[in-house]
């Protein structure tokens, strides 16, 4: 009698097209750079053309396909327009964003604007466009929306930015629920603090850090290596049952 032994789906993206917003440096680059290694053609996606350039000149000098696209989300218009004359993005990271930690009492109504102008009308309406160009070449894909633990949780100076990414959480479950039909998966991935370029600044001071830490249960911050397993897995075959949810990567934050 011989044993059916399951098969475990693919984590390669070869054949696929990959668009990365905010694709300059932090998460963005190294989801690209973790997609490309996949398999996928990527396109990263910015405004800071030199950043994006010489980043998908380094992915190509490994062999693999990247190239770059000038782009400034928060002009909606222009932005749609660009996605839409290009072939269809397979995988979307919808990584673009902002944070402007202030005291809510103290909070402008143009530091509001700011951050929910990219975290949340740009990112809603670039899956839009991605999601729009599959529909209409009738292609699966996969839209990941770049969330935070703040997405499911409070924290001091962070009215907005928490306020910015519930809602993220909250349009990609209906986004989930409207493109199922169409074979498009729409999940966040929901990061603690991991170091980069934006962060670094806030972690000099000794009393954030020593808090931070002090919530994070692994008793770490979070390095980019910590998601780009997590990034690949959502944009492949073997995450095919997941949409609507949030992969959450927090060291055990959100736990208690």
């Amino acid at each position: 009698m011989s044993v059916e032994l399951t098969k475990t789906p693919s984590f390669r993206l070869d054949g696929r097209r990959a668009l990365v917003t905010g694709a300059g440096r932090g998460i963005g680059l190294a989801a690209a750079s973790a997609l490309a290694d996949a398999g996928a053609h990527v396109t990263l996606a910015a405004r800071t053309t030199k950043e994006i350039e010489e980043a998908a000149s380094a992915i190509r000098a490994r062999g693999q396909q990247a190239e770059p696209l000038t782009l400034d989300l928060r002009d909606v218009e222009a932005t749609q327009k660009t996605i839409a004359a290009q072939a269809p993005f397979n995988i979307l990271i919808n990584n673009a964003g902002t944070n402007k930690p202030t005291m809510f009492v103290d909070v402008k109504v143009e530091d509001f604007d700011f951050v929910f102008g990219l975290n949340v009308r740009a990112a809603y309406f670039v899956a839009q466009a991605v999601a729009r160009r599959l529909v209409e070449a009738k292609q699966p894909g996969s839209i990941i929306n770049m969330s935070s633990q703040m997405g499911h949780v409070g924290g001091p100076t962070r009215t907005v930015y928490c306020a910015t990414k519930h809602a993220m959480e909250g349009f990609t479950k209906a986004m989930a629920i409207e493109l199922a039909p169409h074979k498009i998966r729409v999940n966040t991935l929901a990061p603690t603090f991991i170091e980069t370029p934006m962060t670094r600044p806030f972690f000099q001071n000794e009393a954030f850090r020593k808090d931070t830490l002090a919530r994070i249960k692994l008793g770490r911050l979070g390095q980019l290596e910590d998601l780009t397993g997590a990034i690949v897995f959502l944009a492949s075959d073997a995450a095919a049952l997941m949409t609507g949810t949030s992969l959450v990567v927090d060291g055990g934050w959100t736990a208690e």
